[in-house]
């Protein structure tokens, strides 16, 4: 194998941030390249400071690398000054740990989580070396897979990869490798051989079908030996893979930059809008033994002074406060010093005065709750049960407890929000910072508003999107109805971009034209504010013969055949129906892990048992029932009906 560092080195001094290349990070590993080994390049489509922090390639990249039949390297796609330079002097895309050149991996694999990635995706793999296109590969070129949370439709970049991996990558990412050190006569037969592997699908060997009307009519598996239907991997017990065990520690600043543990993964709150809490049930938890010790264990080989306990209702976790007591207690027993303890996506009915004084006990950063919609109208509709007293309380709590701001997020352009709706969110955020200066002169709130996406997977995924134009204009009044609120600040994505996201969202194949066209017209970086322009994708649909309105703005029906119909979340489609009608008749359903199971699929096989907190609802929660958030962990077993 071959190095492009001698090539990149006599460049850095003329690129932005040349740490973002070189490597070198603690936790690395550099198991030298060897042909024998299966090699894998994990890749994040976006610059490094963004990418790695990303704690799913870095598990895999783990276990790849304690193998010893393989080897794994990372890469991150080039800021724009450096691709400029790396296309003049034909420097391929490399790998950080050796700047091994892409094309020399068998794999390169990357994380979608974001859809205005898909367009730096491509320009990784053109720059690469490798055909864009997947069926222009043969035997031999570098396979191109996916995964992560976009990959519940891949249909839009199905033109582009080669396989997509559903759910969980722990166990099936040594499963594809077992395969990939196999000898295969044809690229047909390799690509056959991994379409066997539960959880991995081969967009090329299934067909789509398409009707006069430009409805989706089937995609089917184009041999008899493929599966129909591709259900995803899901990991039963976290315990059993306590990754990262050595988290990369960066030369360079990136975002959240600290030590990240995972918690538990899942989500059972049933929240309508949230595919990430669908996709990703089972709740399984991790032990808080283990989560003491993976803590204690990383500040110590970090350095690191902040921990971020990490999950989709970090809150929700089983006796999350003598967890967070332990950490700190057990940082001061090794005189290491104050530890800061972050508590990501914290539900307000599960945020106490007990969990803000104990978070005190080190500095205070910022505090971000979710109420996600301004009336509690919208709150049953989007299945987000939380009362205004919810919302207050736990602000209370946090001002009470000394810090001075918040950060309140929200959604506009949910199903039949009224603007009554959307300026009940001006009309919160109003009454937190009020009771902010109750404690607090300084007191303030900071409202991130962001257009809703449509996502597969969800009881939403029938609902025709907001236009930009209507999202712009309840921008505009919320804008206007905070202007003399001080302490009240506005922030907002753009709405031309959010559109962007829905049609990519649930969007067919036949869009890999357009991401080709909008690559091919300089569209990189399309996160970027600074980067993006919607007329590239207007341009683009229009020369695809493609409509907006089509993908993106009108309500699918019950009987339509969706992109990812051939594909399986665990979730039984009657149930996220059933769940949009509920949501159409403001019906808010309560959290399972207290009340029978609603049969949604999820842990049908599997027999998870969720842990809780609580015999009952924590207080104000799915059944506003007012009660405090009890330590006692009582399990709660759910049987399939």
């Amino acid at each position: 194998m071959t190095s492009v560092w001698s090539d990149l080195e006599r460049v850095l001094a003329q690129v932005q941030k040349p740490a973002r290349y070189i490597g070198c990070e603690d936790g690395a590993k550099a198991k030298e390249p060897d042909p024998s080994l299966v090699s894998w390049l994990f890749t994040y489509p976006d610059t490094y400071e963004v990418g790695l922090p990303n704690q799913g390639l870095q598990i895999l990249y783990e276990i790849i690398n304690e193998r010893p039949d393989a080897r794994a390297d990372r890469s991150y796609a080039p800021w724009t000054d450096l691709e400029a330079i790396m296309r003049e002097r034909n420097i391929p895309l490399f790998s950080v740990e050796h700047h091994t050149p892409a094309n020399e991996f068998d794999v390169i694999a990357f994380n979608l989580s974001a859809e205005l990635t898909y367009t730096n995706m491509v320009n990784c793999i053109d720059l690469a070396g490798i055909p864009i296109r997947t069926a222009d590969r043969q035997l031999g070129d570098t396979l191109v897979m996916v995964g992560g949370h976009c990959t519940y439709n891949p249909e839009p970049v199905a033109d582009f990869v080669d396989a997509v991996v559903l759910g969980d990558g722990e166990e099936v990412v040594s499963e594809i490798t077992d395969v990939l050190a196999q000898t295969h006569e044809t690229r047909e037969a390799l690509l056959r051989q991994l379409a066997q592997i539960e959880g991995v699908y081969v967009p090329s060997l299934y067909e789509a079908t398409f009707g006069a009307d430009d409805m989706l009519l089937a995609i089917k598996p184009l041999f008899d030996d493929v599966p129909e239907v591709i259900e995803k991997r899901t990991l039963a017990d976290l315990a059993e893979w306590p990754y990262p065990k050595e988290q990369l520690v960066p030369l360079t600043e990136v975002v959240h930059d600290r030590l990240n543990v995972e918690v538990f993964r899942g989500c059972t709150r049933g929240c309508r809008f949230c595919q990430a809490g669908m996709i990703t049930r089972p709740v399984r938890e991790r032990p808080a033994d283990q989560v003491r010790s993976m803590v204690a264990n990383g500040l110590e080989r970090t350095g690191y002074s902040e921990v971020s306990l990490t999950s989709l209702s970090t809150a929700d976790f089983s006796d999350i406060g003598p967890t967070v007591t332990g950490i700190m207690d057990d940082a001061q027993a090794v005189g290491s010093g104050p530890v800061s303890v972050s508590l990501p996506s914290l539900r307000v009915d599960a945020f106490g005065v007990d969990i803000a004084a104990e978070l005190q006990r080190a500095k205070r950063g910022g505090l971000t709750f979710a109420p996600e919609a301004g009336t509690w109208r919208m709150r049953q509709i989007i299945n987000k049960l939380i009362r205004e007293e919810d919302l207050y309380s736990a602000v209370e709590a946090a001002y009470s407890q000394g810090w001075h701001r918040v950060k309140l997020y929200f959604m506009i352009g949910l199903p039949s929000e009224t603007d009554e709706d959307t300026l009940g969110i001006a009309e919160l955020a109003k009454n937190c910072v009020k009771i902010g200066k109750k404690y607090n002169k300084r007191a303030s709130a900071t409202v991130s508003i962001g257009g809703f996406v449509p996502k597969p997977f969800t009881p939403f995924q029938w609902f025709g999107q907001n236009t930009p134009q209507e999202l712009q204009r309840k921008i505009n009044l919320l804008r206007d109805a905070t202007r003399k609120m001080h302490g009240v600040n506005i922030k907002w994505h753009d709405p031309k971009a959010t559109v962007v996201e829905g049609i990519m969202s649930r969007g067919d194949r036949r869009l890999g034209t357009v991401i080709e066209d909008v690559w091919r017209n300089g569209g990189v970086f399309q996160e970027w504010s600074e980067h993006f322009e919607l007329d590239r994708w207007t341009d683009a649909m229009d020369r695809a013969g493609l409509s907006i309105d089509f993908f993106s703005h009108r309500h699918r029906t019950e009987d339509e055949v969706l992109p990812w119909s051939h594909l399986s979340a665990g979730l039984h489609a009657d149930f996220l129906w059933q769940d949009w009608m509920d949501a159409l008749e403001e019906v808010g359903l309560p959290d399972c892990r207290w009340t029978p199971c609603y049969d949604c699929g999820a842990c049908t096989g599997y027999g998870i048992e969720h842990v809780v907190a609580s015999a009952t609802p924590p207080a104000g929660g799915s059944q506003g029932t007012g009660q405090d958030l009890s330590s006692t962990a009582v399990p709660v077993q759910l049987v399939s009906r």
